[in-house]
């Protein structure tokens, strides 16, 4: 991990342990991109920066210099209207009424350490000496505009950790319009895109498609990050896979509206962009003010998807999630939703406790209905008071009971909104986002808190953190279960109405910086209608998210295979529920529904009390198993097998560290008449170890489970499983 500057040819080369990023300043000027991918040893050789005299159809700055064109120039952060036509990183208006800019190089600073971003989460370090960061100043002398470009290599990563900071030294109002967090040029085309997208129920579904000329890429328009698409996307030369080929990875450490984009240009290179959404976004600076976009972090990978996927989740894991559960195995639990949903009194949810105690589980999680009138989910958000019917004695009574037969407490939340059906809401109409006049749409039928507003934040610090200090709670689950609509706040200027989404997320980051810090013994769980708000933003205050609310076994195989391409194990809620589904109403076997629950932080999704005593066998089990496996699962490294995208069998496996043992999972959804025998090559062994697999006599070398492979017994019947457990002897 270093960053060097090359005084003579101007340029910079940020070294990660494998990987090389170098950009140069053209002219003394113009940032340019000269790099990025596996590691060299010089940041100069002949034509690694090659300029071309184009047409005037691509003008020059300066008229002298032909081969000069910001047109063509591959441009570290590319401003729009002053040559150049692609998508641009930034747009100002600036107090004449004008939108061209042109932000320059002034100066730089190299500096060991990485710098906290002013209200905002991102990935952090525990010493000066784990990073380097590089910021280059860039100023547009007619406006007085600067940007502080941020670039952060890691010892142990081979990540980038990308940001901007605008600076207004102009002495007169300034609107930001965009203000993306990372634009990277690469010289050629080629690449395929990867994204994920889904909708509720279907999250972080897999797609690739090849680039075309042109503009293509994602975004939330919906103030979260969103069922639909996530925060992230890659770049892959065609042909790689999970092992082999390029990948390059962009990931947004934010949780509102975004953008994300690859550009191929006339002259078949690609730009890509991530950050904010610049679609109804706009931020008045004023003089002597700066405005912190979010950070992007950005991975490169010569081993294909995998050793992207990988590199995110160790980074993300422990330099992104904080707290006392970071490095701390998870809990097994019981929650009480789709056992009770909002039916249940303190005897009922004692029950499945006690239920849960005889079969091992440890966390019982209080879920929707325990507060206000809340019979039902049309009243009673905001009102964050014990309903006295259902729990006559009170949540601390309740907490103890469950505490009793040896469980842990915990509850579910839904800080965020209001229902207009609420003491909250006849006190306070105000206090939702709303636009004066305009009807309020409502989803769920609630409506959204205006946490732009500082007295709204802190009527749900006060409020959460009072309920929290009222009893043992050892767990929240935070929810979020609609989007925006009439995005407006009732303090904010007219000027400033279109800041109010991100001054929204601004608001939310501080009460979870607030709430988790006040409760630091309490493992907070992400949740946004399951998995709309799955992003690296929620993952910095709450190490783990509900990955979604449908917990059908089949289905969950693409939504977890698809959500581990950024997002570690340890990130991912994962639940067996009753059959038939309450989804799709699906009956898949118990086993299955255990073994894919076991890739992830396991639970269970249903009433304890209707187990027969075959079932509360095997559950048990299945809790004592995962126990067993629980470090491993948590923090191993994984290696997908094969895609539930490309046909019916879907496997992964995961490694420890020291590869001395792991896990393997292999699911089959529908059976197969006269099927072949199938052998299913493992990865990430030790190919010079020797290796005992569970269940399977003799000792096989982790060349052979590598490269030849292991048998798959025959599965008889549809959505059944195997695991293997395999330790080095």
């Amino acid at each position: 991990m270093t960053i060097t500057f090359d005084n003579e040819r101007q340029t910079f080369h940020l070294r990660t342990p494998n990987t090389s990023y170098i950009l140069t300043i053209v002219e003394g000027q113009y940032p340019a991109h000269v790099y990025w991918g596996s590691g060299l040893r010089s940041a100069s050789w002949p034509g690694g920066l090659t300029l071309r005299e184009r047409a005037s159809f691509s003008p020059t700055p300066d008229p002298d210099k032909s081969r000069l064109s910001l047109d063509a120039l591959p441009q570290e952060y590319p401003g729009y209207g002053s040559g150049d036509f692609r998508n641009p990183a930034y747009q100002f208006t600036l107090a004449d009424g004008t939108t061209v800019a042109e932000l320059v190089y002034r100066d730089h600073r190299i500096f060991a350490g990485k710098p906290k971003l002013e209200g905002l989460p991102s990935t952090y370090t525990e010493s000066d000496d784990e990073t380097q960061t590089l910021e280059l100043t860039l100023h547009d002398a007619h406006s007085g505009m600067l940007a502080v470009l941020s670039y952060t290599t890691f010892r142990d990563s081979d990540a980038i950790a990308r940001s901007v900071r605008y600076v207004n030294e102009s002495g007169q109002p300034v609107r930001i319009r965009r203000a993306l967090s990372a634009s990277v040029d690469f010289n050629r085309d080629g690449f395929e895109l990867v994204h994920l997208n889904g909708a509720w129920a279907n999250e972080r579904h897999i797609s690739r498609r090849a680039l075309v000329q042109g503009q293509q890429g994602i975004e939330s328009r919906r103030g979260s990050s969103s069922h639909q698409h996530n925060p992230f996307v890659a770049l892959v030369s065609p042909g790689a896979g999970e092992e082999q080929g390029d990948a390059y990875g962009f990931s947004l450490v934010y949780s509102g509206s975004f953008a994300a984009s690859a550009e191929v240009d006339q002259f078949h290179t690609t730009r890509v962009s991530i950050g904010l959404n610049p679609f109804d976004f706009e931020w008045q600076l004023d003089p002597g003010q700066s405005f912190q976009a979010p950070e992007a972090v950005l991975v490169y990978s010569n081993e294909g998807l995998g050793g992207m996927s990988r590199t995110y989740h160790r980074l993300y894991r422990t330099r992104l999630c904080r707290g006392e559960f970071r490095d701390r195995t998870r809990p097994v639990l019981v929650n009480n939703w789709e056992a009770t949903y909002f039916d249940f009194n303190a005897d009922k949810i004692a029950a499945i406790a006690e239920a849960g105690s005889r079969l091992g589980i440890e966390l019982f999680v209080l879920d929707d209905g325990w507060f206000g009138r809340r019979n039902d989910d049309t009243t009673s958000l905001g009102d964050w008071k014990v309903d006295l019917n259902k729990l006559p004695q009170g949540l601390d009574d309740l907490a103890k009971r469950v505490n009793a037969h040896g469980l842990q407490f915990g509850l579910w939340f839904e800080p965020e909104m209001i229902s207009p059906d609420s003491d909250l809401y006849r006190a306070h109409p105000d206090w939702c986002l709303h636009v004066e006049g305009r009807r309020r749409t409502q989803g769920r039928r609630q409506l959204i808190l205006d946490l732009s507003r500082q007295d709204v934040c802190d009527y749900i610090i006060d409020t959460v953190g009072g309920v929290l200090a009222s009893a043992p709670i050892a767990y929240v689950k935070w929810d979020m279960n609609r989007n925006m609509t009439e995005i407006g706040s009732a303090l904010l200027p007219p000027e400033r109405q279109r800041e109010t989404a991100h001054r929204y997320m601004l608001g939310l980051y501080r009460v979870l910086e607030t709430i988790t810090s006040r409760f630091p013994h309490i493992l907070f769980e992400s949740c946004s209608g399951g998995g709309g708000r799955f992003d690296p933003g929620m993952l910095h205050y709450m190490p783990q998210t509900w990955t979604s609310d449908n917990s059908d076994a089949v289905c969950r195989l693409k939504i977890q295979y698809g959500t581990s391409l950024v997002y570690p194990i340890s990130s991912m809620g994962a639940h067996v529920s009753a059959v038939p589904n309450h989804q799709v109403h699906r009956m898949a076997s118990l086993k299955m529904r255990g073994d894919v629950a076991m890739s992830g932080n396991f639970g269970y999704e249903l009433d304890l009390t209707k187990f027969t005593d075959e079932e509360q066998v095997e559950v048990a089990a299945q809790v004592a198993a995962y126990k067993e496996l629980r470090e491993l699962v948590q923090f191993g490294d994984l290696y997908r097998l094969k895609s539930p995208f490309e046909g019916n069998d879907t496997a992964w496996m995961i490694v420890s560290a020291d590869k001395s043992e792991a896990f393997v999972a292999y699911f089959r959804v529908l059976a197969q008449p006269n099927a072949p025998i199938e052998w299913l090559r493992l990865a990430g062994l030790d190919p010079k170890a020797d290796y005992e697999v569970d269940g399977v006599e003799g000792v096989f070398g982790g060349d052979q489970l590598m490269f030849a492979g292991l048998v798959i017994d025959d599965l008889h019947g549809d959505f059944q499983s195997a695991t293997w457990r395999l330790k080095r002897v």
